[in-house]
């Protein structure tokens, strides 16, 4: 097994376990969970835009240059996202509207993790083969995003029916396609070689909209003077982290 394949798979397994994290939620008081998410969100945040301006463009124009190219594929994967996004809330209004309880909500909910979970799968696998650095960058950006949205996964599922027991291992179920999406790419190999810049910037589109359009603008529901102020740090931080791993290259 090559380095790539096994640092690939290493990395989305401990995404996928990652979908066991809302139970750590259990013990938490409400105020402080939400306090919580937020400063983790502004992290999230701050991650991926460091790895999308710090690696994964500097990578492209190192190997290829940067060319219109470059530019339509990034935006590809943000109105691609933007696509699936308006699909997934329509249908999560129609079913809110004709159902009283939430089972079919949830069920939606774990559908598009699933989808998403395996485009971090795809997304993952394709930067590794770019280098380690790029790859174990895009790790920790995927990680950082998905803690929080996990955890409101973990919620939904239980507040629309599902015992703890259930929710953490239907939520895994659907971490688990990270997992397919990085055995396809691995399958793969060499015939996708051509694609690694492509699909990078393909990748750089969808994050710079998750962050952009997802996580920023939650930070904004946030009045408080001293909790912005936090926030602040933690998205500095998460960019800090990204340029750190420099130190890898």
């Amino acid at each position: 097994m090559s380095n790539a394949a096994l640092y690939s798979l290493t990395s989305v397994v401990i995404v996928s376990l990652i979908s066991f994290v809302g139970v750590l939620t259990l013990s938490l008081r409400k105020q402080k969970l939400k306090d919580f998410l937020l400063y983790l969100v502004s992290f999230s945040a701050g991650a991926l835009l460091g790895d999308i301006f710090i690696h994964i463009l500097p990578e492209i124009a190192e190997e290829k240059g940067f060319d219109l190219w470059v530019s339509l594929y990034i935006l590809l994967g943000f109105t691609l996202t933007f696509v699936i996004e308006k699909i997934i809330h329509w249908h999560h209004a129609q079913d809110s509207n004709k159902h009283k309880h939430l089972h079919p909500v949830t069920f939606l909910v774990l559908f598009g993790d699933a989808v998403h979970n395996f485009i971090d799968g795809v997304i993952i696998a394709v930067t590794y083969l770019v280098s380690f650095p790029v790859g174990l960058a895009t790790t920790i950006a995927v990680v950082l995003h998905e803690i929080p949205q996990e955890i409101g996964n973990f919620g939904v599922l239980v507040h629309g029916g599902f015992s703890t027991g259930k929710a953490l291992w239907y939520n895994f179920l659907s971490a688990l396609t990270a997992v397919v999406g990085t055995v396809l790419v691995l399958t793969l190999g060499a015939h996708i070689e051509g694609a690694l810049n492509p699909l990078s910037a393909f990748t750089a589109g969808t994050f710079i909209y998750i962050a952009g359009s997802d996580l920023i603008p939650e930070l904004h529901k946030e009045v408080s003077v001293r909790k912005n102020i936090i926030q602040f740090v933690w998205l500095i931080l998460g960019i800090s982290i990204m340029y750190s791993l420099l130190l890898l290259e």
